[in-house]
């Protein structure tokens, strides 16, 4: 397991700083009204310029990490490839869908708060090679940004690993209320407590981005193609 620390000078925390502006900020100009001038976010070609600007983002960060920083990717807690990753990310996917996603949604019934179904019609009303795209962008690009590096930019910048989890965890879950709704984001709290307290114990961005395609994969490819799961009364 990888005990890799970022060493903070002056460099380092304007270089940091400066990555989690791009990230955040970046990000919340794609999912704010104003990305509305890159043409209807229901249109086919405002998607994938959406999801272009994501991965630009990402390498934006990777150059900083790189070139500013003088860091390598394991500063982001990114593991040498190997099938060790690979079977935790499976694992800790097939746990999410065995206990947690059910425990989250649980708690979203409980407070009354709608479920998948308005995200899932903006989400389906694209081709399967869209959300395929999609998926992989999630599963790479906000573990790389909203994971990776948050976590270990904010605790090189704090000291305090929890509390750089804990605002990691709250915003990314922010993040989604645009297009999934309130219901997705407090109920999605629970499994994304557990895979962030997963990504502190393996320190895995491998894993991370294994376990979130895959969850990804179920819910928006493998599933829509047996049943329109997300219109049934548990679900809506």
């Amino acid at each position: 397991m990888l005990e890799v620390s970022v060493p903070t000078t002056n460099r380092t925390a304007r270089a940091s700083v400066t990555g989690l502006t791009i990230a955040w900020g970046g990000t919340l100009l794609l999912i704010s009204p104003v990305a509305r001038g890159l043409g209807d976010p229901t249109h086919l070609s405002t998607a994938l310029i959406g999801q272009l600007l994501l991965w630009l983002l990402a390498a934006t960060v990777v150059v900083i990490v790189l070139f500013w920083e003088k860091q390598t990717l394991a500063s982001l807690w990114l593991q040498p490839f190997h099938w060790r990753s690979i079977a935790w990310g499976l694992l800790f996917a097939v746990v999410n869908y065995a206990v947690l996603f059910p425990a989250g949604e649980w708690v979203r019934r409980s407070t009354g708060l709608p479920g998948f179904a308005a995200g899932m019609e903006e989400i389906m009303q694209f081709p399967l090679w869209y959300r395929v795209l999609a998926v992989i962008g999630a599963g790479v690009v906000e573990e790389t940004l909203f994971r990776g590096f948050t976590v270990t930019r904010l605790f090189a910048l704090t000291g305090r690993l929890w509390l750089a989890a804990t605002l990691a965890l709250l915003g990314f879950s922010a993040l989604h209320v645009p297009v999934w709704g309130w219901g997705f984001a407090v109920g999605g709290l629970v499994g994304g407590a557990a895979a962030m307290a997963f990504f502190l114990w393996r320190r895995d961005l491998l894993a991370m981005m294994v376990f979130h395609t895959v969850a990804d994969a179920t819910g928006l490819i493998i599933a829509p193609l047996y049943s329109d799961w997300w219109k049934t009364p548990a679900f809506f």
